[in-house]
């Protein structure tokens, strides 16, 4: 069994902001696999369906970016799932647009919602896809940006990376994830 969370917040008001990277990942896997989060339990919305013999589980907390280990980790408790059958899908302003990063643990780099994560699953050690939305290139805080819209400009980076996330997360179907890392993690 794996479990591919994406983070984001809930609402429209947060749709298709730099936050919600995760959100849209999990969406593009919906749409192309046919399924919809039809489930409604662990503070989350989710969606439990069958690849080639594994189960595979999409989240989306519906708790807010900062509370996501809320979610996660009961899903993880009833499931009986270990943090190596995870992989999180979240907005990284180290890395640039267009840029995607895969690891198997580090710390929460100020992500609040990794750090929630980390808290309530009482480990560092689970899959990531750091998905990057760069920093602002004007003078504005960082909760301005990151709960900013993409502008137009950004759109064709945006939506290259949110196919290129969702194939790594789709090739961890059927692949260990280390060998998806070697695979996806991007060196320019």
């Amino acid at each position: 069994m794996k479990c591919i969370v994406g983070l984001g917040n809930p609402g429209r008001k947060y749709k298709e902001t730099r936050h919600n990277v995760g959100f849209m990942v999990i969406e593009e896997l919906l749409k192309r696999n046919g399924w919809e989060l039809s489930k409604k339990k662990f503070n989350g919305h989710f969606v439990q369906e069958n690849v080639n013999g594994e189960t595979i589980i999409l989240l989306e907390p519906q708790t807010y970016m900062n509370l996501s280990g809320e979610s996660l980790g009961p899903l993880m408790d009833f499931y009986q799932l270990e943090p190596e059958d995870v992989a999180v899908i979240y907005d990284d302003l180290d890395l640039p647009l267009g840029k995607i990063r895969m690891r198997q643990k580090g710390g929460h780099g100020g992500h609040n919602g990794i750090r929630s994560i980390i808290d309530h699953l009482g480990t560092k050690n689970f899959n990531r896809i750091r998905f990057g939305i760069g920093r602002p290139t004007t003078p504005m805080s960082v909760v301005d940006y990151v709960l900013g819209k993409f502008s137009k400009e950004e759109k064709p980076d945006l939506d290259k990376s949110i196919q290129y996330a969702a194939d790594a997360a789709e090739a961890w179907f059927q692949e260990p994830f280390q060998k998806v890392m070697n695979d996806y993690n991007q060196t320019s």
